[in-house]
């Protein structure tokens, strides 16, 4: 049970660097980004802001169910890598379906990758929501989302 523990504590550390990590990118770029002037409408550059950070948020969900799937083939849970990224990627979205299922001995990081997921979402859905309120008060102020921050 501990070294359960251990080994889904260790993993949701990752993850959240791993996070932490694309979402610092993500700022970084977009701020670089909303110095251009390519957009001529409002509409394209809120667009291109929403649709960029969130697909360079679900690349990072997505090398997140992949270290969780890799743990757990390497564990032995599952005899096969497509297995195990399919119930890293079922249990990840707290989705469930019970088809797949870890054995006795890891049992308990089916939970901790649900909760992972859970704190993941939570945390991306933070940053999409100040990335709108960014965009929509720059669009706003006719300024990049940045210096809207900044003021």
């Amino acid at each position: 049970m501990l070294l359960q523990l251990l080994i889904g504590s260790i993993v949701v550390t990752l993850s959240i660097i791993v996070e932490v990590i694309f979402i610092f990118f993500a700022v970084q770029r977009m701020s670089k980004l909303g110095e251009t002037k390519v957009f001529s409408s409002k509409l394209l550059a809120m667009m291109f802001y929403l649709v960029g950070i969130t697909l360079w948020l679900l690349i990072a969900f997505s090398i997140v169910t992949w270290v969780w799937a890799l743990t757990l083939f390497s564990l032995g849970s599952f005899s096969s890598l497509e297995e195990a990224l399919y119930f890293s990627m079922v249990a990840f979205t707290s989705l469930g379906f019970g088809d797949l299922l870890l054995g006795d001995d890891w049992r308990l990081l089916s939970g901790m990758i649900a909760a992972n997921g859970l704190l993941l979402f939570g945390l991306n859905t933070a940053v999409l929501v100040e990335t709108l309120r960014q965009v929509l008060l720059a669009m706003s102020l006719n300024t990049k989302p940045t210096e809207s921050a900044e003021s």
